[in-house]
């Protein structure tokens, strides 16, 4: 999963309006699941709830998230590790470096507990487009038998008219040779007629 770090502070009114359409929104529904919740998870989420915080910089790996928020009028840092957006610890200091390296620390644990959980994710992926290619290579098989089905049942009725073709010659070429010798058998009848005919009209009346 990607980073998204908000490096900051921006004004007031641009990172408070976008937290709580985002993280610290999600978190502020969460406080009234936790009811008498105490501590600073409680007091945290109750500033959330109130609008009060401004995000500085927050790190996602996969459900997994580390934030750095920050309440200006008492100059305190807020340093929240959460999972699906639900606050599991929370450190609140005013010492600026104490909070970059609880952060920097939140971060870091992020990218391991979210390491799970994006592998497997990937995995879903690559699973659920091997299944697509698997399915797109037998719909693809299908369509090649179904082709190669088609074919060779033409193939066979192509053979099967080619042997009728070539019976129908042979008994053609049969009944050619028969016609032939019977109009050479008629020629030389008639051949034989005209000659007769030629010679009796050749020959002297008595």
């Amino acid at each position: 999963m990607a980073t998204a770090t908000a490096a900051g502070p921006a004004s007031d009114s641009q990172t408070a309006a976008g937290t709580r359409r985002g993280l610290l929104q999600s978190n502020a529904a969460d406080t009234t699941q936790q009811g008498a919740t105490t501590g600073d998870v409680a007091e945290l989420q109750q500033m959330i709830r109130d609008g009060r915080l401004t995000e500085l910089r927050t790190t996602y790996n996969g459900s997994y998230g580390a934030a750095l928020l920050y309440y200006p009028d008492e100059m305190l840092y807020y340093v929240a590790l959460f999972q699906q957006k639900k606050f599991w610890r929370v450190l609140k200091t005013q010492n600026d470096a104490r909070a970059e390296a609880t952060y920097a620390e939140f971060s870091k644990s992020t990218a391991s507990l979210g390491d799970t959980e994006i592998r497997r994710l990937k995995l879903e992926a690559e699973k659920a487009y091997a299944d697509r290619l698997i399915a797109s290579q037998q719909n693809r098989a299908n369509r090649l038998q179904a082709d190669l089905e088609v074919a060779r049942a033409q193939q066979g009725q192509v053979a099967e008219r080619q042997q009728e073709q070539q019976e129908a010659i042979r008994s053609l070429r049969a009944e050619q040779a028969a016609a032939q010798a019977q109009l050479r058998a008629l020629q030389q009848r008639v051949n034989e007629l005209q000659k007769q005919a030629d010679g009796d009209l050749a020959a002297p009346l008595k």
